[in-house]
């Protein structure tokens, strides 16, 4: 609830400089008000609009625009409400219900010639009273701060929790052992092993070549030994081939 502070202190809400005031007939009906029943050619009053707030009660007051004195005002409890209506055919202009210092109230009709200056009129009051709904919700809660069930965390009697602090589980990892204890490596996935090289071979690369036949004889030894079907080499045929061959083209030149 709204101290006595805060209902002396008074906030201007919106500020308008200026604003058509109408005579309108009487309401026959529940009927919608239309605001081309009234004649908005030939407004009443012109002057300037004000809308202020104190405490929850939003005002709108009608102001001389010289002077500043006050022409006519509506206290406003609730939006929208009996104190501001808005007609059914036009949203520039809305119905007031102002009210004098003995309580005597009166239905006049209000106009903006610009859409934005009631668009500003009507925002201004509903922001005004959400604060108003907001700030009454907040008073209910305050009144009534234990009407929600709480939560009981707490322990029961004879209730008990243990908490096992650094005693993790170490996983023992074996490794594994080759069946005849000397440690060789596992093959490659996929591969096969090479044949390991024979001892004529490893003798033959050692050796050191005398001649150009005996050269040629060691690597096809190499070759034969790696190859089935691959005729033995004889060395004695090859270098008279080759001597026969040197000898052909001296003695054509």
């Amino acid at each position: 609830m709204a101290s006595e502070g805060q209902l002396d202190y008074e906030s201007i809400l919106c500020v308008k400089p200026e604003v058509n005031v109408y005579r309108i007939p009487p309401r026959a009906s529940n009927r919608a008000v239309r605001a081309a029943d009234w004649k908005l050619d030939a407004p009443d009053w012109t002057g300037r609009m004000r809308v202020t707030a104190r405490g929850k009660v939003a005002y709108v007051k009608l102001e001389d625009k010289v002077s500043g004195e006050l022409f006519a005002q509506a206290p406003v409890e609730e939006y929208p409400g009996i104190a501001v209506e808005t007609v059914s055919d036009s949203s520039r202009y809305f119905v007031l219900r102002i009210q004098d210092d003995n309580g005597r109230s009166a239905f006049i009709g209000i106009g903006f010639g610009d859409r934005g200056d009631s668009f500003d009129f009507n925002v201004a009051l509903q922001d005004h009273f959400k604060w108003v709904k907001q700030e009454n919700e907040f008073s209910k809660q305050a009144q009534a701060p234990d009407s929600a069930p709480k939560l009981d965390l707490g322990f029961k009697e004879g209730q008990t929790i243990t908490l096992n602090i650094g005693q993790s589980k170490k996983r023992d990892r074996s490794r594994p052992q080759s069946s005849g204890g000397l440690g060789f490596l596992p093959p490659p996935p996929g591969g096969k092993l090479a044949p390991p090289p024979s001892s004529r071979a490893t003798n033959l690369n050692t050796q050191q070549p005398t001649a150009g036949g005996a050269d040629t004889g060691c690597l096809l030894d190499l070759d034969s030994s790696n190859s089935n079907s691959v005729a033995p080499f004889n060395p004695t045929s090859t270098a008279n081939n080759d001597l026969w061959g040197d000898f052909g083209s001296v003695t054509q030149k």
